[in-house]
């Protein structure tokens, strides 16, 4: 629960401000003292009851997922025994709405199919091994709304309702949180807009309704009307999570709707509501910023995928870009604001697989690829994507979900996702806090409770700041640590977005923190690179640069009171082996010299923003 406060406590308020004639900022956070603890996971994994997964030779089940996310070992479909060296903490399972567990249901010939004429077509392709058949009819199918192409109604309610009971199952509260949920696949004349949609419910609340498709609508409106009346049905919660608007040709973050009309304040306040984060990091690449947005941040251009929209059937173009990634969805959002009254793109950031494989491995050590046809194999690399015309090493191991929260349970951790009180990475596990306000101290940062201090004195990532008639700069206080099991980390840098007194954005990233003890040039402005120890051969690196840890209190040297602003931390390693690599020394890869062979992983805060 979000409340306006003054500062909690007079000790706090009185740093704050200390001139009288400022008037006291004003924090939007939740009220809590530090008790929150970091929690990892991915809130986009397919099993085999998604139809794409299934025909492209993925064969594990939702229990095959969820055991191996709490640590089982489990046999993957190319016959591999694999267990995950650090369990996540939670995991939401996001089948494809459209024909969930269909398949699944053909190959186990389920009674219930009996007499559905499409099914018994696909059943038949499915015991001859016609696949690329079977994928073309599903495909064709899948765009249709006729009655022939509808699943039976009792079976609809069957696959769902033990979809949300095996999510049941492997809850356990404290231990490992398992969260109900699937996938809404639109995509209008090729061009990407999924989301998937996580309950913080059980399958009791969720098994009330059935899960909205694209067979339903594809316009994300409609969606968010859907998960409106599933929550006024059954007072339970819901929310969607969009992703990979770098293949969705300009539509992600357009300044009109599906309907081709301007967005009004009905359609900010309804995206705002009900889409709290946005998955800026996965397999289909990253979404973080784009060199031609960005041509100022040298580090914008990671692992890009910017050929055209999903299928590939609509090339890309550059005036698509600012439509398509966070940095710049993020900047439209302050300009909608300022027109409508509310922010449509006032999202948090996750990070998530995506993998069709039933197992969640976003380490370049443990790259599964995207479906049961590109798991591991010395020929996996040059192979084409299944369905795609572009190969399998442009695949991305990547990403995860941070959260923090009270506690690890479906309830909290929801509550984080709601709240923003998350970040993304591309798979690694630094550590990160971030907290802005007006009065942090390096005293503050060295504080053995610095973030009990970051609470009481400001707001975490997610979280607003407010001003009027304020004369002085906002200070962010950020620690970050790498990966205990990783790499050591190059910088730490601070990316600021803002909306001018003509209505134009703009934006800059700041280095705020550099390891081994470098220095900004003066005359470029720029840090000197922290060097790359990366043996490609062996797959190896040396921490021998670089630190383990990095933070700063830094304060907005290019404040304007007047203006509305965004900010978020961008933390970087060192570079490491990518995991095309780990193919060609463990696998024995034959691999394309265009291939990148190494990576400098990260980590995305969740903005802090500043409204007059």
């Amino acid at each position: 629960m979000f409340i306006a406060v003054a500062m909690p406590f007079a000790s706090a308020a009185d740093n704050a401000v200390k001139n009288a004639d400022e008037q006291l900022p004003i924090y939007s956070s939740p009220v809590r003292e530090g008790n929150t603890n970091l929690y990892w996971g991915d809130t986009h994994l397919h099993t085999r009851d998604s139809a794409d997964a299934y025909t492209m030779l993925t064969h594990l089940s939702r229990e095959d997922a969820f055991r191996f996310a709490r640590g089982e070992k489990v046999k993957a479909d190319n016959g591999m025994p694999v267990r995950l060296r650090r369990p996540l903490d939670f995991l939401a399972i996001t089948d494809h709405a459209e024909y969930l567990g269909i398949f699944s249901q053909l190959a186990d010939n389920n009674a219930n199919l009996k007499g559905w004429k499409l099914g018994e077509e696909w059943r038949d392709l499915l015991q001859k091994g016609m696949n690329k058949e079977l994928t073309l009819s599903w495909s064709i199918a899948i765009q249709g709304s006729d009655e022939k192409y509808k699943v039976p109604l009792d079976l609809q309610k069957s696959i769902w309702s033990e979809s949300a009971e095996v999510a049941d199952r492997y809850n356990e509260p404290g231990l490992f949180t398992a969260f109900i949920g699937y996938e809404w696949t639109s995509m209008i004349s090729g061009d990407n807009l999924h989301r998937v949609v996580i309950f913080k419910d059980d399958a009791k609340l969720a098994s009330q309704v059935l899960p909205f498709s694209a067979q339903h609508s594809t316009d994300p409106v409609d969606l968010w009307n859907a998960l409106a009346d599933y929550e006024t049905k059954t007072g339970g919660e819901v929310l969607a999570i969009a992703h990979n608007g770098n293949v969705s040709n300009g539509r992600m973050f357009a300044p009109t709707g599906v309907d081709g009309k301007l967005i009004d304040s009905a359609y900010a306040e309804k995206r705002a509501r009900w889409e709290p984060v946005y998955e800026a990091t996965q397999i289909k690449g990253d979404g973080e910023a784009h060199p031609y947005l960005s041509p100022d941040d040298e580090f914008a251009d990671y692992e890009t995928w910017d050929q055209g929209n999903i299928t590939l059937t609509t090339p890309k173009k550059p005036e698509m870009l600012q439509y398509e990634y966070v940095r710049s969805g993020l900047k439209e959002g302050l300009r909608h604001e300022a027109n409508l009254g509310t922010n449509p793109f006032k999202f948090g950031l996750v990070g998530s697989t995506d993998s069709h494989t039933g197992l969640s491995t976003p380490y370049e050590d443990n790259f599964f690829g995207k479906f049961g046809d590109d798991e591991p194999s010395a020929d996996r690399t040059n192979k084409l994507m299944a369905g795609q015309l572009q190969e399998v090493w442009k695949l991305v191991a990547s990403g995860l979900a941070a959260v923090w929260a009270e506690e690890n349970t479906r309830s909290s951790l929801f509550s984080a996702i709601k709240r923003r009180e998350v970040y993304a990475t591309t798979g690694t596990r630094i550590t990160l806090r971030f907290f802005g306000g007006w009065s942090f101290t390096n005293d503050d940062l060295l504080s053995s409770d610095f973030d009990r201090i970051g609470y009481i004195k400001g707001v975490p990532m997610g979280g607003d700041l407010f001003g009027k008639e304020v004369k002085r700069s906002p200070t962010f206080m950020v620690a970050a640590a790498r990966d205990p099991l990783g790499a050591n980390l190059d910088r730490v840098q601070v990316v600021k977005g803002w909306l001018d007194d003509k209505g134009l954005t703009h934006e800059k990233v700041y280095d705020v923190a550099l390891s081994d003890g470098r220095k900004l040039d003066k005359r470029s402005g720029k840090a000197p690179a922290v060097g790359n120890t990366v043996n490609i051969k062996d797959a190896s690196y040396s921490n021998s640069i670089g630190d383990a840890e990095l933070a700063t209190v830094w304060t907005d040297p290019d404040f304007n009171s007047s203006q509305k602003a965004f900010y978020y931390v961008r933390v970087l390693e060192i570079p490491t082996p990518r995991w095309t690599a780990y193919d060609v020394k463990y696998l024995g890869a034959d691999i394309t010299n265009d291939a990148p062979m190494f990576v400098q992983e990260r980590a995305y805060s969740s903005p802090i923003w500043y409204t007059p």
